[in-house]
């Protein structure tokens, strides 16, 4: 797939995000994210729901550019409410492994006082790295 993750030897391993990522390759950067279609209309003000639609998002974009979610060396989450998005973890997890796979990234999390998007629950916002041919054997 051509990225590696890096992981101090020392370090106890993160669960459910990797403390860093290399790569070499067509960088693929994605805009924020958020929980509405196509059409930008929200369907539901869920934050699973919303976090499940904004991956979704992410993946069409990615698309775009031939990458895929194994890609994702980097993504950042902006949520309006860090106790729900701590009480959606098991839930937000399994949305996360259906739509992204077993794959990791580098990841940050941050609450935010508000989204530009009224409705907004989440926003998350992903950097890909697509390798390029000769180094998709590493």
């Amino acid at each position: 797939m051509g990225l590696r993750t890096l992981q101090p030897r020392n370090w106890t391993p993160p669960k459910g995000y990797a403390n860093g990522i290399a790569g070499r390759g067509t960088i693929v950067i994605v805009g924020g994210q958020v929980g509405w279609d196509e059409r930008q209309q929200f369907e539901s003000d869920d934050f699973v729901a919303q976090a499940r639609r904004a991956l979704q998002n992410v993946v069409a974009v990615l698309a775009e550019a031939s990458a895929l979610p194994e890609h994702v060396a980097r993504m950042t989450w902006y949520i309006v409410d860090k106790r729900e998005y701590l009480a959606s973890l098991r839930a937000l997890g399994q949305a996360y492994r259906e739509i992204m796979g077993t794959h990791y990234p580098a990841m940050t999390a941050v609450q935010v006082v508000a989204l530009i998007e009224d409705r907004a629950r989440v926003e998350i916002e992903v950097t890909a790295i697509v390798p390029d041919p000769e180094n998709s054997q590493q």
